[in-house]
């Protein structure tokens, strides 16, 4: 075979074999294939799509590029979640040591935000000393002292998934579905998970912008993750709002720490218990307790704190604050009608809470704190925004972001229902 057979024949809107797959996968894992020419094939990818066949054949050939993780020694069932990524969306924390406390070992790979989307252990490393890269050995030790890890994958983790997804990135060729679902479900099978909970995010602040798009996405992934052996579900939730009341990274880890002490903001808790729930059922795991009471009980908490530690951070240690803020006031009273997403996460990406390309630094500290959400009363002169930033320069940009970003009338403008729709198994 060669490269340019297998350009040509998805460029004229052509079925990829097995076989094609399997040998274009490994020869430009091993670097026998070019990038220039993976880059074409991407495109021609993008613009052609690919069958349910051939989108679990390139799935599979990507795990097939590296190891795979086993969790066969642990003494109860694995359940894992992924969400597509959002604004404020800092369910993992919370969510982890929760279904933990209730039961389940979670094994959580998770990745760093790129954009105006935050990242879970951007936001996690704002508490000092907590690390990311865990070897597989310590990744256990963790499981069993605490019940949940979340972490950077490994090298060895789907390798042809980390060089495609930088190409990707840099070649206009990310908005494609089939490339999205077997790029998140090559490393969620290999990372070994018995059971798997995806968090769709529609919406402004998310990557798919319609129903439609993220059904289609979801109905993939959760197709792609049974046909693997891998008990799978999907839920499609809004992102046309900001989730909670922070974004940024170590804001965001203040409020999940407020879930797990019995408060936080009422969407916030309510998806981190339809999650929890959604994991447990899909683990097959009697639960010791409902998530309920596991944050009443201060069970949920005692687990985050075992999981913090065992990665060598500081539960109690004070969190990053910024150097500088800036406050958002109403302009009129009446009711805050629209607060989109996307401009609130690219605020708080210019404020520094983001990055442009992967090698960047983040400050733990910017973001933004959300004093009212929509559908909430306000006054003229009230609060609406906090912006912190450790470089005061950095305002001017973030608000020219928020230009537009929100508005007050005298109603609440149409929003979508927090969980929308759930996708299972056809």
């Amino acid at each position: 075979m060669d490269a340019i057979e297998v350009i040509r024949a998805k460029r004229d809107r052509g079925e990829l074999t097995t076989a094609q797959i399997d040998w274009v996968i490994d020869a430009y894992t091993r670097g026998d294939v070019a990038d220039e020419q993976m880059s074409a094939l991407a495109m021609a990818i993008l613009l052609n799509g690919m069958n349910r066949r051939e989108i679990a054949s390139w799935t599979q050939a990507m795990i097939r590029s590296g190891e795979r993780m086993d969790w066969s020694a642990l003494d109860r069932p694995t359940a894992d979640k992924h969400s597509t990524g959002g604004v404020g969306d800092k369910i993992t924390l919370p969510l982890a040591p929760l279904v933990a406390a209730c039961g389940a070992y979670v094994p959580q790979l998770s990745g760093r935000g790129l954009g105006h989307t935050g990242g879970t252990l951007d936001k996690l490393e704002s508490i000092p000393g907590w690390r990311a890269s865990l070897s597989n050995a310590e990744m256990l030790a963790a499981l069993r002292s605490a019940g949940a890890v979340v972490c950077a994958a490994g090298s060895g983790l789907a390798p042809a998934d980390k060089k495609l997804y930088a190409l990707r990135d840099v070649t206009g060729t990310v908005e494609s579905i089939p490339l999205i679902a077997s790029s998140i479900m090559s490393k969620k099978i290999a990372e070994g998970t018995g059971s798997l909970v995806l968090d769709v995010k529609v919406g402004s602040g998310a990557f798919m912008k319609t129903v439609r798009e993220a059904r289609e996405l979801a109905e993939t992934m959760v197709a792609l993750g049974t046909d693997a052996g891998v008990r799978t579900v999907a839920l499609l939730t809004a992102m046309d709002r900001p989730l909670g009341r922070a974004v940024g990274n170590a804001l965001e880890v203040a409020e999940s720490v407020e879930v797990l002490a019995g408060g936080g903001p009422a969407d916030v808790v309510e998806l981190t218990l339809r999650l929890a729930r959604e994991m447990l059922e899909a683990a097959g795991v009697a639960p010791v307790k409902d998530p309920e009471k596991a944050l009443e009980d201060g069970s949920a908490m005692d687990a985050w704190r075992r999981m913090i530690s065992a990665q060598g951070g500081d539960p109690d240690a004070a969190l990053p604050r910024a150097a500088q803020t800036l406050t958002v006031d109403a302009p009129a009273s009446g009711v805050l009608a629209r607060l989109d997403a996307y401009a609130v996460g690219l605020a708080a990406w210019r404020l520094g809470a983001g990055r442009a390309r992967k090698e960047d630094p983040v400050s733990f500290g910017a973001g933004i704190e959300l004093h009212a959400k929509p559908g909430d009363v306000v006054r003229a002169g009230q609060p609406l925004l906090t912006l912190h930033a450790d470089d005061a320069a950095r305002f001017p940009r973030a608000l020219e972001a928020l230009d537009g970003g929100y508005a007050v009338g005298p109603a609440a403008g149409e929003q979508l229902p927090l969980v929308i729709d759930r996708v299972t198994a056809a």
